[in-house]
């Protein structure tokens, strides 16, 4: 009887722990009608998806410059973040969507070929909506990423500012003027997409369409404070400037923001801790 006992506590012990684990869905396929390549995306769903009813709260997670949909999963741990962050209470289960943005900076290019904005907003955030049980109001739809998801996550919120009710941009790649203009970043990054640098010593105005510190002047501000940002990035960052000067800027023009200078650099370290605390900010949104 005391052996059959236990095994019954052990077997509803391994019950609860596996309850507690959200699902991963890796590399995914969206055929889109307005870029010319297949669209892979993960999903997270949260523990309790497989057994309820309800609709949830999404996320659209961006990975960085040279990874892909699978990134956040493999090096951010994004699924065991959620999972141990719904388990403690800081924040309510919630769907999270992390696409493969290529190279694209999440923008159109310049030339057409690659209409990466339109067919994300146009195309792919309405198929995840109608796939998964979503909430598909912009209250419970939140978007956030590092590096270059950071950027966009800022500039596709400030686009689209009906879409998204919070933005955390970690690390976000966000450059000055002046580092466009006089630095290297340009012909590494962004030639392709934005097409040739500019040589008359001022930004062009398709550069000024994505870039966050000029939206930031050019969309109206009481559609900016629809959004609640959070800015966070590390102390030994080399993405500093663009992060600080927009910390600098949004203070300026009166858009309220989270910014946050912890110890440490452009690592994954950085950012699994980055999207905890993101995650519990994205929460609060989400809660009533």
């Amino acid at each position: 009887m005391k052996k059959i006992v236990l095994l019954l506590a052990a077997s509803f012990v391994a019950v609860s722990l596996f309850a507690q684990t959200g699902k991963v869905l890796e590399s995914l396929v969206f055929e889109s009608q307005k870029v010319s390549y297949p669209v892979e995306y993960s999903v997270y769903l949260p523990p309790d998806y497989d057994i309820s009813q309800r609709s949830y709260p999404v996320l659209y997670l961006l990975h960085g410059y040279s990874d892909d949909e699978t990134g956040w999963i493999q090096f951010g741990e994004a699924n065991s973040i959620a999972d141990r962050g719904i388990e403690n209470g800081d924040f309510p289960p919630c769907i999270i969507v992390m696409p493969d943005g290529k190279v694209s900076w999440y923008v159109n290019s310049h030339n057409g070929d690659d209409p990466w904005e339109d067919m994300f907003t146009e195309e792919f955030i309405p198929h995840i909506e109608k796939e998964y049980r979503i909430r598909s109001k912009k209250e419970f739809r939140a978007i956030a990423g590092l590096s270059m998801g950071g950027n966009g996550a800022l500039l596709l919120s400030m686009r689209h500012p009906d879409l998204f009710s919070s933005c955390v941009a970690l690390s976000a790649g966000t450059f000055t003027d002046e580092e466009i203009l006089t630095g290297s970043a340009y012909e590494r990054y962004f030639g392709n997409i934005f097409g040739p640098k500019p040589t008359d010593g001022k930004v062009t105005d398709y550069w000024k369409s994505y870039s966050p510190l000029h939206l930031l002047e050019t969309v109206d501000a009481d559609k900016l404070k629809s959004i609640r940002f959070y800015i966070d990035c590390g102390d030994d960052d080399f993405l500093y400037k663009g992060n600080s000067a927009l910390h600098v800027k949004m203070r300026n023009l009166g858009i309220p923001h989270e910014y946050r200078v912890r110890d440490g650099a452009h690592r994954w370290e950085y950012w699994r801790t980055g999207l905890y605390d993101g995650l519990k900010f994205i929460s609060e949104k989400f809660h009533r």
